[in-house]
């Protein structure tokens, strides 16, 4: 019942300058969906919501990590967020915690081991979480009951402390993937401090 969230968010995509123009200036264009084993929150379009400043710092990140020499950029785009596995909700995380035990059933029947997350502290190659999550997907499409989740959102505590003694983190953020690209109503290019 409470799954739908009915208002729209702003987020924010890093990446280079060359796709951000073409996005633009395509009316009917899309940016790529990820769909990599250790992407946080399974496939999708990733947006950092309300937080241009980090979707920058991530795409000067990225490149450098990549060796990628191109200019970086920010995209923006009006999202709504539909039908949402959001994972601050707790009917939401119920179901991520049983279908990491159907799937955990599933792979221990297959001999298979679980996938881990990895990467340091922030596990930043976070296999496990997003084999869950897709698993929710198929056990949902499964189902055949209900409607399939058009985004996944949820927040996330990175980097170290911000200051010595401190609960929040240098990095926190929160990052929304969106499967349907239905979703995304537009993009825009924002605008810079100043």
């Amino acid at each position: 019942m409470y799954r739908r969230l009915p208002n729209w968010v702003l987020g924010f995509h890093g990446t280079d300058a060359t796709t951000v123009k073409k996005i633009l200036c395509n009316p009917k264009g899309h940016l790529d969906p990820s769909e990599n084993d250790y992407d946080w929150l399974g496939s999708g379009v990733y947006f950092w919501e309300n937080d241009p400043e980090r979707a920058l710092k991530f795409a000067k990140e990225r490149m450098k990590w990549l060796g990628i020499r191109k200019k970086p950029a920010v995209i923006g785009a009006v999202i709504d967020l539909g039908l949402c596995l959001n994972l601050f909700d707790q009917v939401a995380l119920a179901e991520l915690n049983s279908a990491h035990k159907d799937f955990d059933f599933d792979m221990q029947l297959l001999g298979v081991p679980m996938p881990k997350n990895e990467g340091g502290k922030d596990s930043l190659f976070r296999r496990l979480d997003c084999a869950v999550i897709e698993h929710v997907h198929r056990l949902r499409a499964k189902s055949g009951k209900v409607a399939a989740y058009q985004t996944v959102r949820s927040g996330f505590l990175e980097g170290g402390a911000l200051y010595e003694g401190s609960g929040f983190n240098a990095k926190n953020h929160i990052q929304i993937a969106v499967r349907n690209l239905s979703c995304i109503k537009g993009y825009f290019l924002p605008r810079t401090r100043g």
